[in-house]
């Protein structure tokens, strides 16, 4: 059950950055994060107050430090990556960004976590598929700028999913929050130098709050699988999120794979399954 929450986390990760990707094409990527994290930490709170008058009051501890350092990593993770999205080829970036789930499985192994001999070879297999499907565009026949941002995306990515599983170990709800309100509180911070938004319309409110609540859900999937769960094994289902985005980039922008990045993709999904066993 678990693993099938990561993977869903996964398949609703790639399909927000998908279109997350889209509209960084039009906009500017800090105005599209700062807009949809917005968007869903007015959703948390209103969440938050339903509870306290519920009588269930917020519960501040252990889980502050990571939800800040989860906030300030994925935010900056998200910018570098809806830019690489909007200026690269989507079936290139979103593999490479993916790699950053090194970082939870190295850290997860590091604080004791012994994942079996089988969750080893799928981790094997899936980290190969996601290397194979970022093609042998990475030879340098584009630009690297993309690239580099995506690289950038990937440190990011790790260290926020690492945070986040700490935070949520506490309190899923206000792990959840507080990312949010630390993202929301940098991005309010940089908007006030321009005064700007980015260009950012009313007319575009409802697909970021759409794009906004499906990386909330991605966010909420993956903290519920790894924080009952090993971290080291959910963060590579919910970094298969390539897979989605890769689909869709095929599908919508008619985006064409090269075979070996057709065979990542099947190796990833394979890795996935050994998993899941």
């Amino acid at each position: 059950m678990l693993s099938l929450l990561a993977l869903a986390s996964s398949a609703v990760w790639g399909t927000s950055d998908f279109f997350g990707g889209l509209v960084a094409k039009r906009l500017p990527a800090i105005a599209v994060v700062g807009v949809t994290q917005g968007l869903a930490l007015v959703l948390l709170s209103c969440v938050l107050l339903v509870r306290l008058a519920l009588g269930h009051p917020p519960e501040f501890g252990a889980w502050l430090a990571w939800a800040m350092l989860a906030g300030l990593a994925g935010a900056t993770g998200l910018v570098a990556f809806y830019t690489a999205l909007a200026s690269g080829t989507m079936g290139v970036v979103a593999p490479v960004a993916s790699m950053g789930v090194v970082v939870p499985v190295v850290l997860g192994v590091a604080t004791g976590e012994t994942p079996s001999s089988w969750v080893w070879v799928g981790i094997l297999v899936a980290v190969i598929g996601i290397v194979l499907a970022s093609g042998p565009e990475l030879s340098g026949a584009v630009s690297p700028r993309p690239v580099l941002l995506a690289g950038i995306a990937a440190v990011s990515f790790g260290t926020a999913l690492f945070s986040l599983d700490r935070a949520a170990r506490e309190s899923l709800l206000m792990a959840l929050w507080g990312m949010r309100a630390t993202s929301v509180t940098m991005f309010v911070v940089v908007a006030l130098v321009p005064r700007s938004v980015g260009g950012t319309r009313r007319a575009d409110l409802p697909q970021l709050a759409l794009i906004g609540s499906a990386d909330l859900l991605a966010n909420a999937l993956y903290a519920t699988a790894s924080s009952r769960g090993q971290v080291s094994i959910a963060a590579v289902l919910g970094s298969l999120y390539p897979v989605a985005t890769i689909l869709l980039a095929r599908l919508v922008l008619r985006e064409r794979l090269r075979a070996i990045q057709q065979v990542g993709v099947l190796c990833a999904l394979a890795g996935a399954a050994v998993i899941s066993l």
